[in-house]
């Protein structure tokens, strides 16, 4: 039953996906906030058909952490889910990803459109400063950042040094950093086929202020996404 399950999921996941973005492909002439309806209109129709089809639903823990002020949400990640699920918690998130994705047809026009971050992990200290910059125009639009430190999807359990990214994204724009822990690698893993039942577990961390030096700032989002991932997935299992 769950690999027939999983089955329905993925081929449906692949048609919506595909219909919409061909159906919406206008909105990237549009603006933004049309890119951005079509980016939650996708997200939202990927969560009903999880629930519907999987009975993976999420629940979102310590929202109240997020200031209103632009900040660097730096996020945990063990899922494709995680990418998803900022576009519905946050108002318009400006997403650091693998400048890979823009050679995606179509997916990445979007990725582009909606204002995300593109960095080059081979391109050195030039496409450090390319992301930083920006970064300062997303923040001067009063819009949060999110980033994933790890800068791919790890294993439950699995813990890998943070990318320097993060830091210096930390060091130059001097904004709060807000800490996400989650347990979505539990339920939607990494290559996985299987989608399992249960539900994932989102929670905003206590934020960092800005003023830490680079390697103390390190040790601290460390410090305290790890052990609250850990937590997390420790109570999924029961």
């Amino acid at each position: 039953m769950l690999v027939l399950r999983s089955l329905a999921f993925n081929a449906l996941f692949y048609c919506w996906s595909a219909i919409l973005q061909i159906i919406c492909l206008p909105t990237i002439l549009v603006s933004r906030r049309a890119v951005t309806w079509v980016q939650r209109t996708w997200v939202r129709g990927n969560f009903a058909l999880l629930a519907l089809l999987c009975d993976l639903r999420y629940e979102i823990r310590g929202r109240e952490r997020l200031p209103h002020e632009p900040c660097i949400i730096a996020a945990k990640h063990q899922s494709a889910w995680d990418t998803m699920i900022f576009a519905l918690l946050i108002k318009r998130p400006g997403h650091v990803f693998k400048r890979e994705l823009l050679w995606v047809p179509v997916f990445g026009w979007y990725l582009l459109r909606a204002g995300g971050i593109p960095i080059d992990r081979k391109g050195g200290a030039g496409a450090l400063k390319r992301m930083i910059a920006a970064a300062r125009q997303t923040v001067a639009e009063g819009r949060h950042i999110v980033i994933f430190p790890e800068g791919t999807r790890i294993a439950v359990g699995e813990r890998v040094p943070y990318h320097p990214g993060v830091a210096a994204l930390y060091t130059q724009l001097k904004v709060p950093v807000v800490p996400v822990a989650l347990n979505s690698g539990l339920f939607w893993g990494r290559r996985s086929f299987l989608k399992n039942p249960g539900r994932i577990v989102l929670e905003f961390l206590e934020p960092i202020p800005p003023g830490l030096r680079r390697r103390e700032f390190l040790e601290v989002l460390a410090q305290r996404i790890e052990p609250a991932s850990a937590a997390l997935a420790a109570e999924a299992r029961g």
